[in-house]
């Protein structure tokens, strides 16, 4: 459980960088007198797309090659020197640089996370292991955003302080991932190819082309793209742009922005725990998924619908705050670790990552011009057509694989001797 909470951490250190940047987006705005473009470019290049896409190949990659701990000796490093040129950013450039870089280093830690938690967690229990790396990816977001209410009095100065809080808990992370072991079931595989390269036995290495050749995999892939990246066109959207949609559009203070921003993510936190780490375990799993992926769907219907008075706004920040605590992003996570062969586990997810965050870049591109071109609601319409694609897809392919040993999900896939 310690080394989970360590490992979990990276998604506290991917979130908070995301939400970071967009709980200060209007001040850097101001600051440096950044176009609809420039905006456009911070959240497709960041970690919240482009930067995060290339860094889970990466990651994906290594991690399968090299071991699950591999990535935890020099990941955070990058993170932390990204972080250094955002703390410090005077121009747009340097700005930019810094979110590429932070991009590229939590998107190489995702994989990792997933896999060694699912790993290491005991088959009755890993539901709630991975919870726990949900939990600790709402957390990051919540404690940054009542962070910037905060500091809000202190203008782009607070920011840099969020900034640099993430900084000190990348180095306190960094250390403690120093003293994990590693993943049993990934020393396992390589005792075994080994024994097999003794015996003489050709040893067939996992890559990336299995992934689109071998059966199983084209249907993990399909289901959990499927649900996935609908999802998270929705969430990666709301992840960075939400405060500046509350700004704009509803037109809020940045302080009000960040404070409901800051609720529905407590939410969040909340259902995360209640829902998926004390139930992922013991309730079916599609009736689970399919009711946060409801309420989700009516939380934008309601904003989209009923515009952004009060009401209209605590209604959305409760829906989807609880929904998104056992949402298609903690069954993905969970799915992800159990549908693939250990010799490609990283590797898919990395691939998958990869493809959603660059969903969420092109979309980030484009976000700041469709609002302010077709309207909000229009683009809350294209919101709710993501969200009922994910749900009719996780509907027809969810599993059920409660209880069960990755080793026994592994071989039901892909057979004794694979």
């Amino acid at each position: 459980m310690k080394a989970t909470v360590t490992v979990a951490m990276s998604n506290y250190l991917e979130a908070g960088a995301i939400v970071a940047g967009a709980g200060g987006l209007s001040l850097w705005v101001e600051y440096l007198n950044l176009t609809d473009l420039w905006v456009g470019l911070l959240g497709a290049l960041s970690a919240n797309g482009f930067g995060a896409a290339i860094g889970a190949l990466l990651g994906g990659y290594f991690v399968d090659r090299y071991g699950r701990k591999f990535i935890y000796k020099y990941d955070l490093l990058v993170y932390m020197s990204g972080m250094l040129l955002i703390i410090f950013s005077f121009n747009f450039p340097m700005l930019l640089a810094g979110y590429i870089i932070v991009g590229v280093a939590v998107g190489a830690l995702i994989p990792a996370a997933w896999t060694y938690i699912a790993e290491e967690a005991p088959p009755k229990e890993r539901a709630a292991r991975v919870g726990w790396s949900q939990f600790a990816w709402s957390i990051g977001p919540a404690i940054t955003l009542f962070l910037s209410v905060a500091l809000a009095p202190l203008g782009l100065l607070g920011s840099r302080i969020i900034f640099a809080q993430l900084f000190v808990v990348a180095i306190i992370t960094w250390i403690l991932q120093q003293q994990i072991n590693e993943s049993s079931i990934w020393e396992k595989e390589k005792i075994k190819e080994k024994a097999q390269l003794a015996a003489g036995t050709v040893v067939k290495k996992g890559s990336m082309k299995d992934l689109f050749t071998i059966k199983a995999n084209i249907k993990a892939l399909t289901f959990l793209v499927g649900i996935y990246f609908f999802w998270n066109l929705v969430a990666g959207t709301m992840g960075y742009f939400m405060p500046y949609i509350y700004e704009t559009v509803g037109g809020l203070t940045p302080a009000e922005a960040n404070l409901l921003q800051g609720v529905l993510w407590t939410f969040t936190v909340i259902s995360t725990y209640l829902v998926f780490v004390k139930l992922g375990d013991k309730v079916n799993r599609k009736l689970l998924f399919s009711i946060g992926a409801v309420m989700g769907i009516v939380a934008w219907l309601v904003l989209t619908l009923g515009g952004m008075g009060v009401v209209e706004l605590w209604i959305f920040v409760t829906l989807w705050g609880i929904a998104a605590g056992f949402g298609a992003q903690a069954f993905y996570a969970l799915f992800a670790s159990e549908l693939f062969h250990t010799k490609y586990r990283a590797q898919a997810q990395g691939f998958m990552f990869c493809l959603v965050r660059v969903g969420v870049g092109l979309i980030s591109l484009a976000v700041p011009a469709m609002i302010s071109g077709i309207g909000f609601q229009a683009s809350g319409f294209i919101m709710i057509a993501f969200l009922v694609l994910s749900l009719i897809i996780g509907l027809v392919m969810a599993p059920e694989t409660r209880g069960r040993t990755l080793e026994s999900i592994q071989e039901e896939r892909y057979g004794k001797s694979a």
